[in-house]
């Protein structure tokens, strides 16, 4: 992830969408069949698929979805619409978070069912190489074995947890282009008859930069084994994602700065990762949800209400 991102967000957040939050769920929650049909074409890649879960009223509180499934004959009737979902035009299955007997139940909803559609959302000006859309549902039927067998928000926010972690890899990845870029640049910039690689303050920004990437990485590599170990919990990833995606968007700012002007334009990645870091930022919980959720795990209570 950290590769990916470094050249781009919006192809790590194809990957991440891919990996943890369409096959997981399935590998988790989804019965022999369902993976037998899904998981191998998902992971060649002959199979496309998206994530489901905010709508254009409901983001950070996700429990108030209004999408919904009802029973019918042989299935369940699904009516709703989501947001701001990666991969959503181009998806052969889509993973969907719903209200059903009052409680969020995932779906799997197929590309081709009648009622099922998902116009590309336009006009971005951040993580413009990823498609983004919307998801809309009317009437569509859906068959029983596509039922997740997950009930409660601990579906979806585990497939975010696990999206969250490949996010923290990620971050650092795009902060390494921009510092990659910037120490490329100083070295070969000459004003007042030297490289300004060689005063004082570009240097400052360029060791401030690499000592961060530094940690976030560090911080990332015992998130994974802690992960491995079977020990990680959602705390400490919100922990990475929340400082790593902060330094990213800060060494995108100082890298644009050691770059003077040039640094506004595409011949560099400056503004390019810039504007992608405000879109990671963003999703998969914001900076700000995730301060609240580190808060409530170090003082014991609850600040989102």
């Amino acid at each position: 992830m950290q590769e990916l991102e470094r050249g781009d967000s919006g192809v790590r957040s194809f990957a991440s969408v891919q990996s943890s939050l369409v096959m997981f769920p399935i590998y988790s929650y989804g019965s022999e069949e369902i993976r037998k049909k899904w998981l191998p074409r998902l992971a060649s890649g002959t199979a496309i698929g998206c994530f489901g879960l905010t709508e254009p009223d409901f983001g950070s509180n996700p429990s108030g979805m209004i999408t919904n499934a009802k029973d019918i004959d042989g299935g369940y009737l699904l009516n709703g619409a989501k947001m701001w979902i990666t991969n959503g035009s181009l998806a052969d299955i889509a993973v969907v978070w719903a209200k059903y007997e009052g409680e969020v139940h995932g779906f799997l909803v197929e590309k081709g069912m009648k009622g099922f559609s998902a116009p590309e959302m336009k006009g971005k000006h951040s993580l413009r190489a990823s498609v983004t859309s919307e998801l809309i549902f009317q009437d569509v039927e859906i068959p029983k074995e596509n039922k997740l067998d997950v009930k409660g928000l601990k579906g979806p926010l585990s497939c975010l947890t696990q999206a969250r972690y490949g996010i923290a890899w990620g971050a650092i990845g795009s902060a390494i282009g921009t510092y990659q870029s910037s120490l490329d640049y100083a070295k070969s910039r000459i004003q007042f008859d030297k490289p300004i690689a060689g005063f004082q303050l570009v240097q400052e920004k360029l060791v401030w930069m690499l000592n961060e990437i530094t940690k976030g990485q560090l911080i990332c590599m015992q998130l994974g084994h802690l992960k491995d170990a079977g020990k990680m919990n959602p705390n400490q990833v919100s922990l990475a994602k929340r400082n790593n995606v902060d330094i990213a968007i800060q060494c995108a700012r100082i890298a644009r700065d050691i770059h003077g002007a040039n640094g506004i334009l595409d011949e560099y990645p400056i503004m390019r990762h810039s504007a992608n870091l405000e879109s990671v930022r963003t999703y998969e919980g914001t900076h700000d949800i995730h301060t609240l959720i580190l808060g409530a795990d170090i003082t014991g209570i609850q600040a989102f209400k």
